[in-house]
């Protein structure tokens, strides 16, 4: 069997198993199609929280927006309580979102204040029925997103699994890492291979965690899984997906050059300020300029300058290389 293939998620398929990742501030329209445009399979929307869609919160309804190029997407949510969940989903769903996700992975302390992310997975019983009650409200493809565990030796992986076949869930995306990890150290392939096997058949099982280059990915594919999701190894990088797609089919991939490099990200720059105007436009792609304008000579300078830089077409004139 190849690695790389189609990758099937309910009644949904997708042209190959390379995703890209909900990354919150980053995976927003423009940087989607973006990757698209770049190989991935599938792309998802950054989390959305469902208490401030049910509040009406204007920013987190127009996280909802979706082109109608950015096809096949993911929507993620994220809440913790069923009824606020399934509004949420509800609402993804009537955004013409293909697929909606349910976020039970995140570490981030204000995100688990609020009883949602990873600490979801203290009471298993309590997500499966917040899963289920999703997939009974909405006609798209629901998965769930989450960790091998909460501590390290503490693994929850034969849980989350059989927890997301009962549930109904089309697929079950899982981070390498326990939460207590963030995103740090390596990922757990033997628990990823254990949720590989006891997937197998049942459901689509996706896999994550600490994806930069197309070796890791081949690493991670080898566990058994169904397909692969990229997230900060795609930021200042859309090249990944097809340098996968390269490796996996060749054994050998190119490396874009820093001109190449900064021709997307001056592409990526215009249409942020396409998307979200001038001001925001530019500011909110200043955030990323780091992983862009990096291991060149004078790298350091042209970042200095054109993050200090407010006007817009000057700014972009600060990123050629001579």
């Amino acid at each position: 069997m190849t690695l790389l293939q189609p990758l099937k998620i309910g009644n949904l398929k997708c042209k190959n198993n390379l995703v890209l990742a909900p990354m919150a501030g980053i995976t927003d329209t423009p940087f989607r199609l973006l990757c698209l445009e770049g190989g991935a399979g599938l792309v998802c929307a950054e989390m959305v929280s469902s208490s401030a869609l049910k509040y009406g919160n204007e920013r987190s309804q127009n996280m909802l927006k979706i082109s109608g190029k950015e096809h096949p997407l993911s929507m993620q949510i994220f809440g913790g309580e069923a009824q606020t969940l399934v509004l949420a989903a509800k609402l993804a769903e009537q955004a013409g979102a293909d697929i909606v996700d349910i976020n039970a992975g995140c570490p981030v302390k204000k995100v688990n204040k609020a009883g949602a992310g990873c600490v979801l997975l203290k009471d298993l019983n309590k997500l499966e029925n917040m899963v289920a009650s999703v997939v009974k409200n909405v006609k798209i493809p629901v998965t769930l997103k989450t960790r091998i565990g909460l501590t390290e030796n503490n693994f929850l992986t034969k849980d989350i699994v059989n927890l997301a076949i009962n549930a109904g869930a089309s697929a079950l995306v899982l981070h390498g890492r326990v939460a207590s990890k963030m995103h740090n150290g390596p990922v757990n392939l033997d628990e990823l291979s254990k949720a590989a096997k006891l997937a197998g058949g049942k459901i689509t099982l996706i896999v994550n965690g600490g994806i930069t280059k197309p070796e890791e990915a081949k690493i991670l594919l080898e566990t058994g899984a169904d397909g692969i999701m990229v997230g900060r190894g795609a930021i200042g990088n859309p090249f990944i997906f097809k340098q996968i797609e390269d490796f996996l089919n060749t054994g050998i991939y190119r490396e874009p050059t820093p001109k190449e490099r900064l021709k997307k990200y001056k592409f990526l720059i215009q249409q942020n300020i396409n998307f979200y105007g001038e001001r925001v436009g530019l500011n909110r792609s200043k955030k990323t300029s780091g992983f862009w304008i990096n291991n060149f000579a004078g790298a350091a300078k042209m970042r200095a300058d054109f993050v200090l830089c407010q006007e817009p077409n000057k700014a972009l004139s600060l990123l050629n290389l001579k």
